[in-house]
């Protein structure tokens, strides 16, 4: 059982790892900072930032930065908007509301 326990925080522990380009920035990006750099230059369309947002963290951990980063804008619109998140998620995505 701990075998399997250890195996598991193992993986959580690689998806998380934050990796540094020695030719960059000389300090290491978290999750967060490299979801919100990813996002937001995906935003403007400036390939070469997302690129190098993509590289500071594993794929794993940056697909869940940017999915808690979706989910608390969401979440902020909807309390802007006095609308449930449901609502505002599918209007943001162009779909029709339940």
């Amino acid at each position: 059982m701990w075998g399997r326990v250890r195996r598991s925080g193992s993986r959580v522990r690689d998806a998380l790892r934050v990796e540094v380009d020695p030719g960059r920035d000389k300090h290491p990006h978290n999750l967060f900072e490299a979801a919100a750099t990813y996002v937001s230059a995906r935003a403007v369309d400036d390939q070469d930032r997302l690129d190098e947002a993509a590289g500071w963290v594993s794929p794993e951990a940056l697909s869940f930065g940017v999915s808690e980063l979706a989910c608390r804008a969401v979440v902020a619109l909807a309390r802007e908007r006095d609308e449930s998140p449901q609502n505002v998620a599918r209007a943001l995505l162009g779909l029709p509301a339940d």
